[in-house]
């Protein structure tokens, strides 16, 4: 199928995906940013359409996909802002001072754990905790991306235990 069949198709169908978009944001705003990124996305795509198949329900995914994966993005990055005021603090230009005992001891009690983990778990966690992805340690220590990740998963849930544990 040539481009200019794709986009006339394309044309033809893009009025169907209006009332979903907005259906789906429940924002005209919203629903117009979804719907515009829905067909760049399907004119990006387009030799990723199959000839034949239904261009509507194609459409549909693109954009149902485009608005969960937003959603999710945006539920990560919600922060909640606490602008009450704060006059019920009594003294509240006091000092404070840190006890850095109790925090000193709990991390020493980390590394302890950390420490005692099984090699096999103890290395992939350890590079991940100093900020190498997993891909970069799959690639350092030869080993399938899956089984990093299974084994530094592992490794969070023994510390969890032992540290439970103490």
């Amino acid at each position: 199928m040539s481009a200019t069949e794709f986009n006339q198709m394309l044309i033809s169908q893009a009025d169907f995906l209006k009332p979903f978009a907005i259906n789906l944001t429940r924002d005209s705003e919203a629903a117009q940013d979804l719907f515009q990124e829905t067909l760049y996305k399907a004119l990006a795509n387009h030799e990723k359409y199959n000839t034949g198949t239904n261009i509507k329900a194609w459409l549909f995914t693109i954009m149902r996909n485009i608005f969960i994966n937003d959603y999710r993005r945006k539920s990560k990055q919600k922060t909640i802002f606490d602008n009450t005021p704060n006059d019920y603090l009594l003294d509240y230009k006091q000092s404070t001072i840190i006890n850095d005992a109790e925090s000193d001891m709990r991390l020493k009690e980390v590394r302890k754990a950390v420490e005692e983990l099984p090699e096999i778990f103890k290395t992939p966690f350890k590079l991940y905790f100093d900020g190498y992805k997993y891909n970069e340690i799959a690639d350092a220590l030869g080993e399938p991306l899956g089984t990093i990740k299974s084994r530094i998963h592992f490794a969070r849930k023994l510390l969890k235990e032992q540290i439970n544990r103490n």
